[in-house]
């Protein structure tokens, strides 16, 4: 029973962080666009940005890694 309630306690805070670290990357393109960034220098693994014709990708490799990672540790745990 113990292990069970562990188990969810993880899932909760997991989601939690995923959801607090898209709320900051949705946040970055806006602070980005205002200027107060402008002499800040962000790691490619932190954020990357793609511009091509007014078109803005952004997306976060570590990000993406942590997801892969907690879902294979999630997958082999079943």
């Amino acid at each position: 029973m113990s292990q069970e309630v562990s188990y969810n306690w993880t899932f909760y805070l997991l989601g939690a962080t995923f959801i607090l670290l898209g709320i900051a990357l949705l946040l970055v393109p806006l602070i980005a666009r205002s200027g107060s960034l402008s002499g800040i220098r962000v790691p490619w693994i932190i954020l990357y940005t793609y511009n091509k014709g007014g078109f803005y990708f952004a997306t976060s490799p570590i990000l993406i890694l942590i997801s892969l990672v907690s879902f294979v540790v999630l997958a082999l745990r079943r």
